[in-house]
């Protein structure tokens, strides 16, 4: 790897070349140190096995990293002004995949194909991952759409074995929230997973420089649902569960009762009785309850 390209002084001269400037639509923060590169990089775990997404590679910072480490590289890249920049520095294990993640996260299955007309790569989704294939997402993620992109994740019929992605401070606080802090977000991830937060990054540390600090977060996905088997492994009861939860969240200020009878149409009587029973208090808020909680209280309401 070319450590000059975490000088700006090669990044602006690259910029320039290449006809680009960091995108603020797109949220293009590019890591100016080797140093945070190296910890998402352990963070990872990576093996000469292991295959990768990466989501917003830019010119590479932390792509040239992960290809020295992995066996595949599968970088989604929504500017296709930098496209020029991969044909002439792409290594041979990675692949970029030109176009919006939130759109092509979601497809397992890639198929390779060639654009005739300009002779270079494309992966339209087909066969790159198979149904039970183990990869793992690491990222750089644009801010404003950190949350989506990481439902778009959790939601895929294949999940990732692990997630290592870069987030706001305050979203990673969130995700990795207790009970008493809990939040549609906090509990979405914990359902499939268990975050924690690897290390705080300043915003000195990205070129340009965001207004917030982010952290390094690593999600280990969890096999489907061992922890809590009340609601069964199907899709039928992941939407269940997220049904409820949307609508335990729904009014902050209410009680967990009422924002599922009311939201819901259930018999307030008997929510507030199955509440009662598995939180010793049916006053309770929705950002008391943690993923095991609500499972048994859907299971006893369902």
């Amino acid at each position: 790897m070319d450590k000059n390209i975490f000088k700006l002084t090669h990044l602006k001269e690259l910029c320039q070349q290449y006809n680009f400037s960091p995108s603020k639509q797109y949220g293009q923060n590019f890591l100016v140190n080797l140093g945070i590169v190296e910890k998402i990089v352990k963070a990872a775990e990576l093996n000469m096995d292991d295959l990768v997404i990466e989501v917003g590679p830019g010119f590479g910072v932390l792509t040239f990293a992960l290809a020295e480490q992995v066996n595949k590289v599968f970088a989604v890249e929504i500017e296709r002004k930098l496209e020029k920049y991969w044909v002439e520095n792409k290594p041979s294990n990675v692949e970029i995949i030109w176009g919006n993640a939130l759109r092509k996260l979601p497809v397992i299955s890639y198929q390779l194909s060639t654009d005739v007309s300009t002779k270079s790569p494309f992966i339209d989704h087909g066969s790159l991952i198979t149904d039970h294939q183990s990869y793992k997402i690491i990222a750089n993620l644009p801010y404003q759409i950190t949350s989506q992109i990481l439902r778009a994740i959790l939601e895929l019929p294949n999940k990732p074995s692990l997630i290592v992605v870069m987030v706001q401070k305050e979203v990673a606080r969130r995700i990795c929230a207790e009970p008493g802090e809990m939040s549609l977000l906090a509990v979405s991830v914990q359902y499939y997973g268990q975050p924690e937060i690897v290390d705080f990054v300043t915003k000195g540390n990205f070129w340009p420089a965001p207004k917030v600090d982010s952290a390094i977060l690593r999600v280990r996905l969890l096999p489907p649902h061992p922890r809590a088997p009340l609601l069964g492994q199907e899709r039928g009861d992941e939407e269940q569960f997220f049904k409820f939860a949307r609508a335990g969240f729904a009014q902050k200020r209410k009680q967990l009762w009422r924002n599922l009878s009311e939201g819901l149409k259930l018999d307030k009587e008997k929510v507030k009785t199955v509440i009662r029973e598995v939180m010793g208090d049916e006053k309770v808020r929705a950002e008391e309850l943690v993923v095991e909680e609500w499972k048994r209280i859907i299971h006893s309401l369902d």
